[in-house]
């Protein structure tokens, strides 16, 4: 039976019945997951999918939950459609989630405002709105470990760095290839903020859903335009079509980026022409971590996870991984905090602001080296840790540079300039009226 039947008939039973959405066990937690296994993001939806199912659900067999409590993990398919996943939210919210991934900036944004009226924490992790890093101002939002802000300053620092300083970036011309959506539009103030800086010229070329996999006028336009550097916005069949084209069309792959979202199979895409893509990434590839070998033991092998064994370790299946370890910390974090096992939207807020995942938790969490550690604060939502850069060596991604900061001072000054706007543009947004932690 499908998600969407299901909750309709819990709904029609419990209105036959005069009561409301029936909750989930007091003794359980309720983990809702909205995924997209179908449609033309399906290709990074579904790694991403699994990744955060397994992590989960090795917990459950391994732990028999998080704190002796089980977690009850259910996945909603969205199709990455904001109606679906607006859906999706209000029908899953009367079962008292601890928090909801939308997996999709799209989605996230209409459910920001109903965050705080409902008490259940967002996160967004690594993508959504990036003002939502003010965690004074978005209290219910959570989007670490970088913001899309972040990211296009790391890349711009990156590029800057291999021409000798952002200052040489001065009458250059950098390309924008993005999917024409929230995402996708998401960088691009900043990208145009910077350009007036420091004096690059910016061309955009937006790709529309429906025109992801045939790309040949955005690429016969840098064909005509010759940006010196391409960076690419992209997700699901986008990713790899991108690739695809630039190759086709000779453009040097080693002058195209891209925010953190390609996998294996979108380089792939470009065959041995693809060699020398760049991404960002802020964690490990492979399978080579206790965790992981804990997920292949208790999930994977006993025939509990949708994911093929080859997919285990690739970069999405691992993005995946950090999401559900964020969710499993906040739960963990909130256990201690309040001393209850069954904990609440609440009370995982509080845990989610109190995250903090150094080397040594990392390493007792089986996760050593995995990603660099990450601590979280009242008004700090978001970590604005650094990421690395990756390149596509023709078979596998490979770590070719240290930590790349983000221009702080630049991206601050924005970032807190849009929340504030973004507050003050919605009549009535509220305020935090709930007391941080010491902590914190």
């Amino acid at each position: 039976m499908s998600f969407r039947k299901l909750s309709l008939k819990l709904v029609a039973a419990s209105l036959l019945a005069g009561t409301a959405l029936p909750a989930f066990a007091q003794d359980s937690i309720y983990v809702p997951l909205f995924t997209y296994r179908t449609g033309p993001f399906a290709g990074s939806g579904t790694f991403i999918a699994d990744g955060m199912h397994d992590y989960l659900e090795m917990l459950n067999q391994r732990d028999g939950g998080i704190g002796g409590v089980k977690l009850v993990i259910e996945e909603c398919e969205t199709g990455y459609d904001t109606k679906k996943g607006v859906e999706c939210y209000e029908a899953v919210k009367g079962k008292n989630p601890v928090m909801v991934n939308p997996w999709s900036t799209g989605i996230t944004l209409p459910l920001i405002p109903r965050a705080s009226v409902d008490k259940i924490p967002i996160l967004s992790m690594a993508y959504g709105l990036s003002a939502s890093a003010r965690g004074d101002i978005f209290p219910w939002v959570f989007n670490p470990p970088a913001t899309y802000w972040d990211g296009m300053s790391m890349i711009i620092k990156y590029i800057g760095e291999k021409e000798g300083g952002l200052d040489k970036l001065k009458g250059k011309k950098i390309g924008f290839i993005h999917l024409d959506a929230a995402f996708g539009k998401e960088p691009i103030p900043l990208l145009q903020e910077m350009a007036k800086e420091i004096g690059f010229e910016v061309a955009l070329y937006p790709v529309a859903a429906q025109d992801m996999q045939n790309q040949s006028s955005q690429w016969l336009s840098a064909r005509r335009d010759r940006p010196d550097y391409m960076i690419m916005w992209g997700w699901g069949t986008m990713n790899g079509a991108a690739v695809k084209e630039a190759v086709r069309s000779g453009y040097p792959m080693d002058k195209f980026y891209s925010v953190w979202w390609p996998s294996e199979d979108d380089a792939r895409s470009g065959g041995a022409g693809a060699k020398g893509f760049k991404t960002l990434n802020w964690h490990a590839v492979g399978a080579n971590f206790p965790a992981i070998q804990d997920i292949q033991k208790h999930v994977v092998d006993k025939g509990l996870s949708k994911a093929g064994k080859d997919k285990v370790g690739e970069v999405l299946y691992n993005r995946g991984v950090y999401n559900s370890l964020l969710i499993a910390e906040a739960i963990a974090t909130a256990q201690k905090l309040t001393g209850k096992k069954a904990v609440t939207g609440e009370d995982v807020r509080r845990g989610m602001e109190n995250i903090k995942l150094d080397p040594a938790r990392l390493k007792e969490l089986g996760l050593e080296g995995f990603t660099d550690q990450l601590v979280l604060s009242c008004a700090n939502h978001n970590g604005h840790r650094p990421a690395f850069m990756q390149e596509w060596d023709g078979t596998k991604w490979v770590k070719i540079s240290n930590p790349i900061e983000p221009l702080t001072d630049r991206v601050k000054a924005q970032l807190d300039a849009a929340a504030k706007d973004y507050a003050e543009k919605n009549a009535g947004w509220p305020k935090r009226t709930e007391a941080c932690d010491k902590a914190s």
